[in-house]
């Protein structure tokens, strides 16, 4: 890790490369994360949402997020809180991902 790559940008990297199976978009771009806080610890708790409550690829999804975030070197524990308070809408993905899913 350089100087000016922090392990927040690490996690958010990692974060893009997690998706919902059922969508062609990472889970950080369509805006299904809301939260990441890194302790001085290396603990991460990532607190997020899916695109609906009764999402059939939530556990897969929650699973592959904490996966991923512990392999990066500097973490010691991941935790995702999962929260459908504000609920997920469209206007929370990225540009780019309104583009993709044809949004804009």
């Amino acid at each position: 890790m350089s100087e000016t790559t922090t392990l927040r940008d690490l996690i958010e990297g990692v974060l893009r490369t997690v998706y919902d199976p059922e969508i062609p978009v990472n889970i950080y771009d369509l805006g299904l994360v809301y939260e990441v806080n890194v302790g001085d610890r290396g603990e991460v708790k990532i607190t997020m949402t899916l695109t609906a409550p009764a999402c059939p690829a939530a556990g897969e999804i929650i699973h592959d997020v904490q996966q991923k975030v512990e392999a990066i070197e500097g973490v010691i524990d991941c935790h995702v809180q999962l929260t459908f308070d504000p609920p997920w809408n469209k206007d929370m993905m990225s540009e780019e991902a309104k583009l993709e899913l044809g949004f804009l």
